[in-house]
This record gives structure tokens, C-alpha cells and sequence, in this order.
């Protein structure tokens, strides 16, 4: 019987657990008593909370999109330009947290599972939105719609391919270099945008 008050941090464990093993393994092969053993907890305990693995694996999606949209928020709040609020959406995703090794391979099993889940898939195009959204927000003060919405998707995009190189392990990419190309990509593309028709940076 589960002790009272013990859910949440027993969840939470779970969870942490989950991306943990995901990660430590590259896949989702891991099993559900392999992570409960992770968590400090039996395999019938984690079945009683997420009832499945496929469920716990999209609560520990859901986990880290809340807490890179929380994140993201406070780091927003603390900016007082578009320019700057662009730089903070780029560092938020760069993160020690989120940029480490074990859950940048967490997240590639997770984009695999997208391709079989469609849970996964949605909560992934979710996550791509929002992030798009965040750059188009300040970009869309910055330069016309248009090119608002290309610097976006570009920039989206170098972000998921860095995660991407980071996941190969064999051609890492550190923290302040990967900050350093977005930053670079973003800044040459509204410079030219302001030659042309754009405001001035």
C-alpha cells in the first residue's frame, strides 16, 4: 500500500528515473523494473502510478517541456529588449540541464518514438511551436513578417540540429559554442534584413 503524501515524490523519482535510464541506454528499450529499480521503488509501485511504460515516457516529456516553458519564462522576464529576449530563448534551450549528455540522448529516443507514437508526436510538435513562437514574437518587432518568420525557423532549426550533433557524441559541441552559432545565425540574418528594408538593430 502506498504511504500517504509519498505520490508526488514518488512520481517525480519515477520520472527523473526515466530519463535517466532513456538516456543511459540511447533508446526506450529500457524496461519499466529497470527504471523503478533507478527510482528506488518496485516495478508494480511504477505500474500503479503511470500504469504503463508508454505512459511514464510521456510524462517525462511533459516534465521536461514544463520545466524548459518555466524556464523559459524567467528568463524572458528578465529581458527589457526584443534583441534580448531573442538571446535568452536561445540560451534557455541551452541549458546545462537540458544540454546534458544523458538527456539530449533522452530527447533523440523521444523524436525515434514520435515516428510510433502519436502522443509523443504531438506533445514534440507542441514543443517546436511554442519555440518558434518565442522567436517570432521578438523577431516580428524586428523585421517584417516574412523574414520574421524564416531567422525563426532557421534558428529553430540549428537548435534541434545541435542537439542532434550533440547526440552523436562523436562531434560534441559545447555549451557557449552552440549559443555562439545561434546567436551568430540570428544577428548576420537581421543585419542583413535592416541593409535592405528592416529596422535598425
Amino acid at each position: 500500500m502506498p504511504k500517504i503524501g509519498m505520490e508526488p515524490v514518488r512520481r517525480k523519482a519515477l520520472v527523473d528515473a526515466t530519463l535517466r535510464a532513456v538516456g543511459d541506454h540511447g533508446s526506450l528499450t529500457v524496461t519499466m523494473s529497470e527504471i523503478a529499480r533507478h527510482a528506488g521503488v518496485s516495478a508494480a509501485l511504477a505500474h500503479h502510478y503511470f500504469g504503463s511504460k508508454e505512459q511514464l515516457v510521456i510524462e517525462t516529456i511533459r516534465s521536461l517541456l514544463r520545466q524548459l516553458r518555466i524556464d523559459t519564462v524567467a528568463a524572458l522576464s528578465q529581458a527589457t529588449t526584443p534583441r534580448e529576449r531573442l538571446s535568452a530563448v536561445i540560451r534557455v534551450n541551452f541549458q546545462a540541464h537540458q544540454f546534458a549528455p544523458e538527456t539530449v540522448a533522452a530527447w533523440l529516443a523521444f523524436y525515434s518514438e514520435a515516428q510510433r507514437s502519436e502522443e509523443t508526436r504531438r506533445l514534440l510538435v507542441v514543443y517546436a511551436r511554442r519555440l518558434r513562437s518565442n522567436f517570432l514574437s521578438s523577431l516580428k518587432v524586428l523585421c517584417p513578417h516574412e523574414d520574421a518568420a524564416r531567422i525563426a525557423e532557421g534558428a529553430s532549426a540549428m537548435i534541434d540540429g545541435l542537439y542532434l550533433r550533440q547526440g552523436l557524441k562523436s562531434a560534441p559541441v559545447t555549451i557557449d559554442a552552440s549559443i555562439a552559432l545561434v546567436e551568430d545565425y540570428v544577428t548576420a540574418h537581421l543585419r542583413h534584413v535592416s541593409k535592405t528594408e528592416g529596422p535598425s538593430l
